[in-house]
């Protein structure tokens, strides 16, 4: 058994354990449907593919529900990508900012990410420096939008970065942009049942 395989098995022992513990008591109750989950941590944490195990352990057919922008082709192509190496069983949605308008209702939904959903609301495509939102302006929608969103009876797996983990930007612009994230992420992790800070492949649980 070489390395990767060690740390394979090794990872989808702790998922198994996390799941026993974390997530299993939410779904035992048939009458309560409406979750929220929120998976948050660094870049290569492991956020996306515990949330995906997540859902695929819930669901035989859970939806992802991507928010990123569609920049190129090459973009475009990166994401079917991903689309097939998820395979058949999941119903995939390309959404950049109005996540109401799919009906998901009964059904165990990813939303990745929070970052990119965020960006959408924060950046006004073709419109001049002087028209793009103010934070507070941003922040107002997204939240509404969530707001909107979950009001669904579904589980909801929303997934995040801690991106002010970081440091200080030396930049405006990004200091702004994670001063939106960061409040929205406070908003998100306040009304969700569920948060997990991954570490290094390792899930923590800190609310719920």
């Amino acid at each position: 058994m070489d390395y990767r395989e060690h740390m394979s098995n090794k990872n989808k022992n702790i998922f198994s354990s996390v799941l026993l513990r974390f997530f299993v008591p939410l779904w035992t109750n048939n009458n309560c449907m409406r979750k929220i989950i929120l998976i948050t941590g660094g870049q290569r944490s492991g956020k996306s593919a515990f949330a995906e195990r997540t859902a695929l352990s819930l669901s035989d057919h859970p939806v992802y529900l991507a928010t990123a922008h569609i920049w190129d082709e090459e973009f475009r192509q990166r994401v079917r990508k991903h689309q097939d190496r998820r395979g058949s069983q999941w119903t995939n949605i390309e959404e950049e900012k109005y996540l109401s308008k799919h009906n998901i209702t009964g059904k165990v939904v990813v939303i990745d990410c929070i970052t990119l959903w965020c960006t959408n609301f924060f950046f006004k495509q073709g419109a001049p420096e002087w028209e793009q939102p103010s934070v507070d302006e941003a922040l107002r929608d997204i939240t509404e939008e969530f707001d909107r969103f979950t009001q669904q009876d579904a589980t909801f797996i929303f997934v995040t970065n801690e991106i002010g983990s970081g440091g200080v930007s030396p930049d405006p612009i990004q200091r702004r942009f994670t001063d939106l994230e960061g409040w929205m992420n406070q908003h998100v992790a306040a009304k969700a049942d569920e948060v997990i800070l991954m570490v290094s492949g390792v899930p923590f649980k800190v609310k719920g």
